[in-house]
Parts: structure tokens; sequence; C-alpha cells
């Protein structure tokens, strides 16, 4: 049982959280960063620093993950009050479906409330660990789009953020049943749509282009993993369906004996694919930054972002 007495904020933590509509609302560029808990003390102190370093270009917002399950549900919230309280960003907290009855999720929907959470990236989750493929916990929901109907019942002020897959969630039948599932949770009340990391623009403006043509008016902020080891790309894009374009494939794979060389690649990449995303005039990049800021610096020092 959550204790949403003991997440209690400070009053300045209402004064200051952005909700993700606001964000987005001014016409202004949306740079976001997302960071997931850390499992030790050590890695607590690296992602301090890492906020430390990626602070100063003044992201809009930045997002926490949740653990399968609910793993890492009250880190979740600890880490978005520490995003606020030590850092002065605004921050959104993963939440899924997984393994909570209706009663249960709008507990833990309270507890973030309580915490001075503000704004909401609404998923539907993963399985477990040991359970092939995701089931609906008895009393509680089966989809995304159930989850921000509840939010919108429920807590009407808080931000929502859904997830969209330029190239199909890799457990959907079909892309255009997918594209229809992000429709439902645009159309249940969804601020703004961030996408699954990609790696060929094509893909992006394909779906942002449809999405356009539905006249939903929410924003499509795309989803940008910068690659810094081949391998670990390598088994991320496996699990999300991403696909990685044959000629920076080969490029990776003559530099897999060198880390160094591999990560200059990948940067180098990142930076030309967010030029031509700027250019399009996307509303924002949603950097994946895997708690490490050394590459992220290097983009957005690039692309001229935040300082």
């Amino acid at each position: 049982m959550l204790d949403a007495d003991s997440a209690q904020p400070e009053e300045s933590f209402f004064e200051m959280t952005v909700r993700i509509p606001d964000i987005y609302s001014t016409g202004q560029f949306g740079l976001s960063i997302e960071i997931f808990p850390p499992k030790t003390s050590e890695g607590d102190d690296s992602l301090r620093q890492t906020l430390c370093e990626l602070a100063p270009f003044k992201p809009a917002f930045v997002s926490c993950t949740y653990g399968a399950g609910g793993s890492t549900s009250k880190r979740t919230v600890e880490w978005c009050q520490e995003i606020q309280s030590g850092y002065g960003l605004p921050a959104t907290a993963h939440f899924t479906c997984v393994g909570g009855t209706r009663e249960q999720l709008v507990e833990w929907l309270q507890y973030a409330w309580s915490a001075g959470i503000r704004n909401i990236m609404a998923l539907r989750g993963d399985a477990p660990v040991g359970q092939a493929e995701f089931r609906r916990t008895e009393g509680g929901l089966n989809y995304a789009n159930e989850l921000v109907a509840l939010i919108r019942e429920r807590f009407p002020e808080m931000g929502i953020g859904v997830a969209g897959y330029p190239e199909k969630h890799p457990t959907a039948p079909s892309f255009e049943v997918d594209f229809q599932n992000l429709v439902r949770k645009i159309k249940t009340g969804a601020d703004a749509v961030f996408t699954q990391l990609f790696f060929d623009n094509s893909r992006f403006f394909r779906f942002r282009d449809l999405l356009q043509r539905e006249r939903l008016g929410v924003p499509v902020v795309p989803g940008i993993m910068p690659i810094t080891e081949f391998a670990r790309i390598q088994r991320i894009t496996a699990m999300c369906g991403a696909v990685i374009p044959s000629s920076l494939a080969s490029r990776l794979e003559a530099a897999k004996q060198d880390k160094l060389a591999q990560s200059e690649i990948g940067v180098e990449f990142a930076i030309a694919q967010c030029r031509e995303l700027i250019d399009q005039g996307v509303p924002g990049i949603h950097l994946y930054c895997l708690n490490k800021s050394q590459a992220c610096q290097w983009i957005l020092e690039a692309l001229g972002l935040g300082l």
C-alpha cells in the first residue's frame, strides 16, 4: 500500500510544475529527456551527475520510467520529486496498467498527485518477467486508452503523454491496427504523442502525416536514442521493432571492436537525424539518454539547443 501522506510536496512544487499541454501550446521547441530509476546507490549518484550535466540545456521536462509490473513504482515518484525539487525541472512519471486493479491504479495516481507530479506517460506496459504476454489483472485495465480515460476521469488536470510507434508496436497485428489504437488514446484525452525510438526519419514523417490527417490536434514528438554501443542498440531494437538502416548498421558493424568509434558514428547519425526533424518542424525532441549524459550533451551542443 502506498502512503500518499508521506509524499506531500512542498508548495513550490505545485507552483513550478508545468503540464505537458502547456509546454507545446506556446509554440516553443520542447526538449525532453527520459531516464530510468537506477538499481544501486552508485547508479543513483551517476544519474544525479547526468541530471546536473543535462539540466543546463533547460529540458521542458524529464520523464522517469516505471518498471515492469510496477517494480519501480515508488522509486519513479521519488525520482520525479527529486527532479523537480533538486533540479527545478518539471517531471513526467511513466505509469502502466500492469499488475493493478482499477482501485490500485487510482491509489498510485493519488500518490503521484500528492507528490506534486502533474504529468503522466500513460502506457499499457509490457508483460512482467516470466509472463509470455500481457494479461489484464482481474479488476484492472486492458489497454492504454483505458488508462488515459481513468486519469482524465479522476485527475482531469493531469498532463498526459502517450506512446506512438512509427514502425508499429511489436505485438500489434498490423500497422493499421496499432495506429487506430493510438487514435483511440488521443481521442480519450492524451495531450501529446512521444514516439518509440527510430532511425529512419521517413517512417516518422509518414506516421506524423497520417496523424495530422486525423485532425486530432496533438503534438507528435520524435523519440531519439543515440547509439553508443552497437550490441546494446541491437538488443533494444529487437525488443521494440525499430529498424536500423543498413548503411548505418554496416558502419557500426565495421567498428564493432572500437566502442569509441561506435559512439562517434551513433552521435553523428543522431545529430543529422535531429537536424532534419527540426528542419521539418517537429515540436520537440524526446531523448532517451539511458542515464548517461555525454552523447546527449554532444548532440544538444551541436544542435545549439537549450544553452
